[in-house]
């Protein structure tokens, strides 16, 4: 039987890292644009705390395109730091351990072992006990900064969690942003003005009509850059991320074996994107036992492709027993893949209107804090609760209306949840208009068009500076 030998390791290795060869190196995605997240990361990857970056994310939401820009930035003739990328599951690679790559590294691209070096194993899920051979190479080579990552974010996680404490640092990278989105359209200046402390619509119009695009296609930049892509955004979406995780990722991670039941659920999930479900209603609906449910929704969410908002009543205590939460798809094109896209008018829009806007936070800290308010004679779609007092910060009801807010009935469960905790102001979204009101004896009353909302939260949520400085989101003006 034929073995592959060194030679054909060496050869693949130089392949996929031709920055080892003599000359100068240009990165092929230089062009490309980087996304809001690089810079954080080539901070952490460059920072003074000596632990591998985990690279967590959702399937074709960027790492790969990430890592590579990394490598381009640090492999430059200005920086020429020594670089190594290796992408486990290769075939070639077969048999190799996280060790076995940094002797090739050595031997093929001879540096100083014990200086600054990058070394980034993508798809590393797929190695036996990579957390351990990691965490033992990170003790070992002080200087050296590994990042490892994979599109079975679930794995990845899991084993970060259990075996790499005060050894690995998690870095996740969300779907684009509505920020992002933008720029990637390379549209932001024609319907932005950011000369200010916060961005003002020049064309609310259509900055509204672009918020509808995001919400249809623009969560993937493979997606948003690629016309042909985006014409088959279902098999996009459905082929080349939700299948292989139903399909691969999760049944290999979990052993699950019922695969259709977990598709059901899912596509159920989906579907009700934005709205408040509980076990009960899953089960029925799905015909799946409520602890199966349980477990399946724990399993979706380490996948990346949802998120569970908890529920807080009219004293803004979570309750003892939570039979009702929301679930929010990670990304809302997810919807309009499956389902088909809609539009402005569509009755789907209140809900994938929150969604995007839920989404927005994903990278925040603060993402923990959110809860939605629900009690007998009221509910309000976000509240933020301060973790330390349990108090809530602030409330914001989600319209996807230019006249929602003209209504007092509409600002009623913001009033009595308002008044019995104090808050100062009240949030509220529309379409297009921006308005603050400010009656005396009343909190003051803030309508955010939905669309700069959401373009100032994503922009935030990428830097990590701003955020810790306006911890306080929404932002006032």
């Amino acid at each position: 039987m034929l073995e592959i030998d060194a030679g054909a390791v060496r050869r693949r290795l130089r392949l996929d890292n031709p920055w080892w060869a003599v000359g100068s190196f240009r990165d092929p995605l230089r062009d490309w644009p980087r996304r809001a997240y690089f810079e954080p990361l080539r901070r952490l990857a460059s920072g003074p705390v000596r632990r591998a970056i985990i690279l967590l994310g959702a399937r074709r939401v960027g790492k790969t395109t990430l890592l590579r820009q990394l490598i381009g930035l640090l492999s430059s003739d200005e920086q020429s730091t020594p670089v190594l990328y290796a992408s486990v599951d290769t075939p070639t690679y077969t048999g190799l351990g996280l060790e076995d790559f940094l002797v090739f590294f050595e031997e093929e691209y001879p540096h100083d072992v014990a200086g600054e070096r990058l070394v980034v194993f993508d798809e590393v899920q797929y190695l036996p006990d990579w957390e351990r051979h990691l965490k033992d190479l990170v003790d070992r080579y002080p200087n050296t900064r590994f990042i490892a990552s994979g599109s079975a974010g679930a794995a990845l996680k899991r084993k970060s969690s259990e075996s790499g404490a005060g050894r690995f640092t998690d870095f996740e990278l969300p779907p684009l942003t509505f920020a992002e989105f933008l720029d990637f359209m390379e549209v932001t200046e024609d319907v932005l003005d950011l000369s200010g402390p916060r961005a003002v619509p020049l064309d609310p119009s259509r900055l509204d009509a672009l918020l509808v695009d995001y919400i249809n296609f623009g969560g993937y930049p493979e997606v948003v850059r690629n016309e042909h892509v985006r014409s088959d955004l279902e098999r996009f979406v459905r082929q080349d991320i939700v299948q292989k995780v139903l399909l691969q990722d999760l049944p290999t991670l979990y052993g699950i074996s019922n695969i259709p039941e977990l598709n059901k659920l899912f596509t159920t999930v989906a579907y009700n994107t934005g709205q408040i479900l509980s076990l009960e209603d899953l089960s029925r609906n799905a015909g799946i036992a409520k602890p199966t449910i349980s477990k399946y929704l724990e399993y979706l969410e380490a996948a990346f492709l949802m998120v569970r908002v908890r529920r807080v009543d009219n004293t803004a205590r979570r309750l003892k027993r939570e039979r009702n939460f929301k679930v929010f798809l990670t990304n809302p094109s997810m919807r309009a893949a499956l389902f088909g896209p809609v539009d402005e008018d569509s009755e789907a829009m209140g809900a994938l209107a929150e969604t995007a806007l839920l989404t927005q936070y994903l990278h925040a800290p603060m993402f923990s804090d959110l809860c939605f308010a629900r009690w007998k004679r009221g509910e309000i779609d976000f509240v933020r609760i301060d973790p330390s007092t349990q108090r809530p910060l602030w409330s914001l009801e989600v319209k996807w209306s230019d006249t929602a807010f003209e209504s007092e009935n509409s600002w009623g469960p913001s009033k009595t949840f308002g008044e019995k905790h104090g808050l100062d102001i009240l949030h509220m979204t529309s379409r297009t208009v921006a308005r603050v009101t400010n009656t005396k004896g009343e909190p003051m009353r803030i309508v955010w068009p939905l669309s700069v909302l959401c373009f100032e939260i994503g922009r935030l949520a990428a830097s990590q500076e701003l955020l810790r400085s306006k911890y306080g989101l929404p932002p006032t003006p």
